[in-house]
């Protein structure tokens, strides 16, 4: 009998586990999603703190401290919690290599918009270090970003192979 509500964590269960009895399973999976819930309580408070700070600080003071001091997962808590229109202010300013480091913590429909958002010149600069360091194939933020953007992407994993 399959459980009509999976757990998220479900998909990524090593072989391990998955050879234990349905029951066994179910009480790993329930003792991991308590353990995470314990390790991330209040991390959403975190999130939504710094969220509302940065929006009094000028972008030009925020870039440096965030890069410097912020790791990027926590960075991209921040990023969900402010939205993607407040998020793509600092995606244009940030250095690439620190944006898609990111970007990798982002789920993809909203890296997509970010994405799309972006000014050219920086969204560009992001999809070819993408390709060139981290995502060889980024086929997966094509049905979050715009046409034009698909293009973008399309070209530049032409240049890659090239």
């Amino acid at each position: 009998m399959s459980n009509p509500n999976p757990s998220p964590l479900s998909h990524a269960m090593p072989e391990a586990i998955r050879q234990l009895p349905a029951e066994a399973q179910q009480e790993v999976l329930a003792w991991v999603e308590k353990l995470l819930a314990t390790q991330n309580e209040g991390v959403d408070e975190l999130y939504n703190a710094i969220s509302s700070i940065v929006k009094f600080i000028p972008n030009f003071m925020v870039i440096p401290l965030m890069v410097e001091q912020i790791h990027p997962r926590i960075a991209a808590g921040v990023c969900v919690k402010m939205g993607v229109e407040k998020a793509t202010g600092y995606a244009n300013d940030l250095p690439v290599e620190y944006l898609s480091s990111v970007t990798h913590h982002l789920p993809n429909p909203m890296v997509g918009e970010i994405l799309t958002a972006m000014k050219r010149y920086a969204a560009e600069k992001l999809i070819t270090y993408e390709i060139e360091h981290h995502r060889t194939d980024l086929q997966a933020l094509m049905p979050y970003v715009s046409e034009s953007h698909q293009a973008l992407i399309t070209q530049a994993e032409k240049n890659a192979t090239h």
